[in-house]
């Protein structure tokens, strides 16, 4: 079984059965000032993580059974929003990221569908009121091609830019021919790619590849593995992405408008099982963009996941740096950013035995992680009181 293989659903636990989870004692942190809090429990594979909209409101989607939910952290409570989608609930699949659009009118939700010839992502969104339980006026926005029979790398990370335009990853459905001839090197395809949409799901005219008969007009960065993190540097609105590497390999990625990042013929990482390298190096590559930083063949990656930019007032150390949930690795990852240069500082939670799936600052400057189990907790991190 793949090192980043996700670990399948053990049991759904009803909606109802959440409440009144907000623990009793706070978890103090092994790190100096910092209190770990379970605010609910008993989720079912969370997968994605919004804090926004009209009311703060903190929402996440659980991959298998494909829910989504409001979660109150002070009450400790969830409760579900009707209105989702059906998906396809197996393997890797299911209900994956959501974001609030810029007018905090919408909810974004990307998941996996079974089509004719097999299975693939889609984004959709649906319009949520304060402290509303219903999504209205679903539609679907975009549906990446093609559909193959695969049940693994769907990506789906998704995020808005500075100038309103949407970002949505696709991944590469584990496809092992590693040469010149993979998918993630083909823009005739969406897999392996960095889309850029508008909030209505329309092509933006100043996407890279629309003028390009034989590419994909959503294409704004290919050449990628399986990215699932994705958000926006507070200062320079730049794109960043973390990027599963297959054996080591995990990169974190800057993403520039038609590049391509390489995958799988400049790669860092190497093959499952005989430790072989996989491609070149981005060195030698002058055409393909190498990761602003990377665990390269033979150093333990993380297997990043979601993402998030600190620029709450909760933790004023932590201005501008940014925290990456780790899977395998199980730890959030905190990376010191100055400009392009990136710093590994001292991991957090790295105690706990968690998968980190995905990472948001609360509206308090909180940090709320949502753990990968069949049973999981909603933590978040406080200042020490």
């Amino acid at each position: 079984m793949e090192r980043r293989s996700y670990l399948s659903a053990v049991g759904v636990v009803g909606a109802g059965a959440l409440g009144g989870c907000l623990s009793e004692s706070p978890e103090q942190s092994t790190q100096a000032g910092i209190t770990v809090e379970r605010v609910v429990e008993g989720l079912t594979h969370p997968w994605g993580l919004a804090a926004g909209g009209p009311d703060d409101a903190l929402l996440v989607t659980e991959r298998d059974p494909g829910r989504l939910q409001r979660i109150d952290p002070n009450a400790g409570t969830a409760t579900e929003i009707s209105g989702v989608p059906a998906v396809d609930a197996a393997g890797q699949g299911g209900l994956l990221d959501v974001t609030w659009g810029p007018d905090d009118s919408w909810v974004y939700l990307t998941y996996a569908i079974t089509a004719e010839d097999g299975t693939t992502t889609r984004l959709g969104r649906g319009r949520l009121d304060a402290g509303g339980d219903r999504l209205t006026n679903f539609e679907t926005l975009y549906t990446a091609e093609p559909a193959v029979d695969s049940s693994g790398h769907y990506g789906s990370r998704v995020t808005f830019g500075p100038e309103g335009y949407l970002y949505m990853t696709v991944g590469d459905r584990q496809f092992k021919n590693f040469g010149p001839e993979h998918v993630a090197q083909d823009r005739s395809n969406d897999l392996g790619t960095t889309l850029r949409l508008g909030a209505d799901g329309s092509i933006p005219a100043d996407n890279p590849f629309v003028d390009e008969e034989a590419a994909q007009d959503a294409i704004y960065s290919y050449g990628h593995r399986n990215a699932q993190g994705l958000d926006v540097h507070p200062e320079t609105g730049a794109i960043w992405e973390s990027e599963f590497g297959e054996s080591d390999g995990d990169e974190i990625n800057i993403i520039e408008r038609g590049g391509n990042y390489g995958w799988p013929v400049a790669d860092e990482g190497c093959t499952y099982g005989t430790g072989q390298p996989i491609g070149v190096s981005h060195d030698d590559r002058e055409d393909m963009i190498g990761p602003v930083f990377g665990w390269p063949c033979g150093e333990d990656g993380p297997a990043p996941s979601g993402m998030a930019f600190y620029d709450g007032e909760a933790f004023p150390a932590w201005q501008g740096d940014l925290f990456v949930g780790g899977l395998a690795g199980q730890r959030l990852v905190h990376l010191g950013i100055d400009g392009q240069d990136v710093t590994l500082r001292e991991p957090l939670v790295a105690d706990r035995g968690w998968r980190v799936r995905a990472v948001v600052v609360g509206p308090e400057g909180e940090l709320y992680l949502a753990i990968d189990d069949g049973s999981a907790p909603i933590v978040r991190l406080l200042p020490d009181a």
